[in-house]
């Protein structure tokens, strides 16, 4: 075995031009480690905001960039009782608390953050839908105990963690609402199993939005994706008893009118999913994959570049999150370079 791997990785935090393509010893794992082959690694908002320094989080430099992965079990460490070698897996929560990244050849990977990759699903997908997976996963089901028959509406409906709780929603029989900035994007969301798909940028959306949801007394699951939320205006459009969930916008200041929100019984519920135990995100993996095999999670694959190219995914995984472009649909996946 080759003693060395090729991965990206920052010496210091900063803008993606400190992304640097190299080799590095390839790991060994630890007793209670697998150590894992990447077949595909995906970009998130995290990875910006920690390669940029905005979330500080313990590093060790060279940090290798990257959270989720999906990939095959090479060696078994000590104590390892999940897996085998030759086992597909997929997982997240990586490159967070000290732990190292996954945008390499090569990751040693904790076997309580992972899981078995469904045999039909490409690598590719399976880290497609790590992070955004199990995030609307525990918003959905941790957070907003959602009920069949509920209206849910979900803004970014084509992206990443948007596409996931459309699918996820549905299976849980809600009915579900979702924007998007063109009408591909929209018929997209209808694909998923939207039972209705609007422009969010549509002069008459809340009306919209209103009609549809009139005969539950309103939305009464509101899945907030964006930075700036507008919290005034949801609340306007939710039923008594709904829940608004928020997972972004960690610098955001939105006005909040209290009367509206206490009067409806209405409840504000935020989280981190990299706050949720293993045993908690063991149970949305799962979930997620029982999901796949019934037909119903088809990870939203966007653009795709190799581990050379990881700055340049970084810089369009940006202009997308914090430039709010439009120009992403799904997520950025990142696999190995040919040999």
């Amino acid at each position: 075995m080759p003693a060395f791997m090729r991965a990206a990785y920052i010496e210091q935090t900063g803008s993606p031009e400190v992304i640097t393509y190299g080799e590095l010893p390839k790991p060994v794992p630890a007793s209670g480690e697998v150590l894992i082959r990447v077949g595909a690694v995906s970009v998130n908002p995290i990875d910006l905001y920690i390669r940029g320094g905005a979330v500080t989080m313990p590093l060790k430099f060279p940090y290798i960039v990257g959270c989720d992965l999906a990939g095959t079990v090479e060696m078994c460490g000590l104590g390892v009782r999940r897996f085998k070698v030759g086992d597909r897996v997929w997982g997240s929560n990586q490159g967070l608390f000290g732990r190292q990244g996954t945008t390499a050849e090569y990751v040693a990977v904790d076997e309580k953050w992972l899981y078995k990759t469904p045999v039909q699903e490409s690598d590719v997908e399976a880290a497609a839908g790590a992070l955004v997976g199990i995030t609307a996963y525990i918003g959905l089901f941790h957070r907003a105990h959602i009920q069949q028959g509920e209206v849910l509406f979900v803004n970014g409906g084509a992206g990443g963690v948007g596409s996931a709780v459309i699918q996820q929603a549905k299976a849980a029989g809600a009915r579900v609402i979702a924007t998007a900035g063109t009408a591909e994007k929209q018929e997209y969301c209808r694909q998923l199993g939207a039972d209705l798909a609007l422009d969010y940028k549509s002069p008459d959306l809340d009306e919209q939005i209103r009609s549809f949801a009139s005969e539950n007394g309103g939305v009464q699951v509101w899945f907030e994706t964006q930075r700036e939320p507008t919290l005034d205006r949801t609340i306007s459009l939710m039923a008594p008893r709904g829940r608004i969930v928020v997972l972004a916008g960690r610098d955001a200041r939105p006005q909040f009118t209290l009367g509206p929100f206490y009067t409806k019984d209405l409840s504000l519920l935020g989280f981190a999913m990299f706050n949720a135990s293993p045993d908690e995100q063991r149970e949305c993996g799962e979930a997620i994959n029982n999901l796949y095999q019934r037909g119903g999670w088809h990870p939203a694959v966007g653009p795709t570049f190799t581990i050379s190219q990881t700055a340049a995914a970084h810089q369009m995984q940006a202009e997308n999150t914090l430039e709010r472009r439009g120009t992403l649909a799904g997520k950025i996946v990142i696999v190995p370079d040919p040999q």
